[in-house]
């Protein structure tokens, strides 16, 4: 006979989740329907397993939620000493633009 195929787990937990009996002929009939030939021996080891499992408890416990990492988060870093020196001289180089096209203008005007 060998291991009970996934086929067969399919169908008892399709089964389970439609609320039908998990016995010998509901097994059957939706393993025929898939297609599936059918063992009458892994059927018959199928419901035996399953008649002491609780399906639902097993579901519960094979549903572990994935815990997810938090994100860090990068503060905007201060301006350091040269960061604002080089502030410095572009406000001082934007002021020397101006003054030399005031100087510019007073030739024209």
């Amino acid at each position: 006979m060998g291991v009970i195929k996934i086929e067969y787990i399919y169908a008892g937990l399709l089964l389970h989740n439609a609320k039908k009996p998990i016995n010998e002929d509901t097994i059957k009939k939706v393993l025929s329907a898939s297609g599936v030939e059918v063992d009458a021996a892994r059927i018959k080891a199928l419901v035996a397993a399953l008649s002491e499992v609780n399906i639902d408890e097993v579901i519960k416990a094979a549903a572990v939620p994935v815990a997810v990492a938090p994100v860090a988060t990068v503060a905007p870093a201060a301006p350091t000493a040269e960061a604002k020196k080089e502030a410095k001289e572009e406000t001082k180089a934007e002021a020397s633009e101006e003054e030399t096209a005031e100087g510019l203008g007073s030739l024209f005007g």
